[in-house]
């Protein structure tokens, strides 16, 4: 448990800095974070914990199926494919998420692409700085 809730917040930590680099480098970007009430920061945090709590359930069930399903399609084009995969649940995280009237906005797949792509850079950016240290991995 205390796994998931430490992803959720590296997600959600991710979601943001996404929204802002891909704001940086466009005019209009197809990506945006909606708060559920408009208000102040504790709205946008919620928002973005709630966003990050739908994407790992999303990523969880139905990501993984997709994974052991589409496993032989994974190695014919060496993990390319793990991009649509993405986006496409991205698109799904988006979806579900309009449905509850807040949380993330992609405006369309290549969207999505660019969204998973530096989602993909952030988060592991991010879990480099929290993961545990172990016997394995620690400094000497």
């Amino acid at each position: 448990m205390k796994r998931f809730v430490v992803k959720v917040l590296v997600n959600a930590a991710a979601f943001w800095l996404t929204t802002l680099v891909i704001g940086l480098f466009s005019d209009d970007p197809g990506v945006s974070i909606t708060p559920f009430s408009p208000g102040g920061t504790l709205e946008f945090i919620l928002t973005l914990l709630l966003v990050a709590f739908i994407f790992g359930l999303v990523n969880g069930i139905i990501g993984n199926f997709i994974r052991i399903v589409a496993f032989p399609l994974y190695i014919l084009t060496l993990g390319l494919i793990a991009l649509v995969v993405n986006s496409l649940l991205l698109l799904l995280v988006s979806w579900i998420s309009g449905l509850l009237g807040f949380g993330l906005h992609i405006e369309g797949f290549w969207w999505g692409v660019l969204v998973a792509i530096v989602l993909g850079i952030i988060s592991w950016v991010l879990g480099l700085f929290v993961r545990p240290i172990t016997k394995d991995n620690r400094r000497r």
